[in-house]
């Protein structure tokens, strides 16, 4: 069957797509009964893509990669509660895209790094493992200029 790449890439296109319809219907006052789909769409694909990321460990969950998404999806799910205020829901979704984007793009050191063991944990897989790897096994190596 198709391996872990393929659903990544499917469920984050998916889920993009799903997410860039609810936001432009928020920003443009589309009525929320027609946005019901989309807002559903968002959390399924999201969750889909979550568990395809954290694959059958738990380590995603407290590493930067798992807690930005963590962060997304409870403000995502505050936002119902925002939807009377155009600017606040508004501001939510931008929020939510903002920390989608920079978790998604930051350094691999970051995504790695887990808040309960203080330290990076190479999952071996996912955006950026391999050269996080290379760049661990480079500092672990005795240097002339750390010898």
């Amino acid at each position: 069957m198709f391996n872990a790449r393929i659903w990544n890439i499917a469920f984050r296109t998916a889920h993009i797509g799903a997410m860039g319809i609810l936001l432009g219907g928020m920003f443009f006052d589309v009525d929320r009964s027609r946005l019901g789909a989309s807002f559903l769409a968002c959390v399924l694909t999201g969750v889909l893509l979550g568990a395809v990321e954290a694959g059958p460990r738990l380590t995603w969950f407290h590493q930067g990669r798992g807690l930005a998404t963590l962060g997304k999806l409870l403000l995502f799910l505050v936002v119902p509660l925002l939807w009377s205020s155009w600017a606040w829901r508004t501001g939510a979704m931008l929020a939510i895209v903002l920390i989608g984007s920079v978790g998604s793009h930051m350094p691999a050191r970051y995504r790695y790094y887990s808040v309960l063991y203080r330290q990076i944990i190479n999952s071996h897989d996912g955006p950026g493992a391999g050269r996080l790897a290379a760049d661990i096994e480079s500092t672990e190596k005795p240097t002339e200029g750390n010898l």
